[in-house]
């Protein structure tokens, strides 16, 4: 039998499984914080870390970007539209957060488990190429 590696033995394997961690916790638990320190990991590893935690930091942090600009797009217009008396605009912020939302937990897991398994990972439709 051929002796499998173990995927921590990666070069990049911590950072990779850090960022896709704290991409998680900015969209579950702690958002805005965790977002800084994705961005300090961003901003101090992405020039030259091996290309596991290049991947799996590009793909968080922009994502992050694009998900953060979604959220303040879709609270704008719904404002804009009829305010915060506006039946529909509760209607639209539970779709918002059932579909956009969860769907971008579902791709963090992914992510996560990926680089868990020392693999890269590009987030579908709105992911870095």
């Amino acid at each position: 039998m051929a002796e499998r590696s173990d995927p921590a033995d990666v070069p990049g394997y911590r950072i990779a499984v850090m960022a896709e961690s704290m991409y998680l916790v900015n969209l579950m638990l702690a958002p805005g914080l965790a977002f800084l320190v994705l961005a300090w990991l961003w901003h101090r590893h992405h020039r030259d870390a091996p290309p596991l935690a290049r991947c799996h930091l590009d793909q968080t942090f922009y994502v992050s970007l694009i998900g953060g600009a979604a959220i303040v797009v879709a609270v704008t217009l719904v404002i804009l539209a009829g305010g915060l008396d506006w039946a529909w605009t509760w209607v639209i912020v539970v779709l918002y957060f059932t579909l956009i939302h969860s769907t971008l937990i579902m791709f963090g897991m992914l992510g996560l488990a990926k680089a868990m398994s020392g693999k890269l990972y590009v987030f579908p439709l709105i992911g870095k190429k």
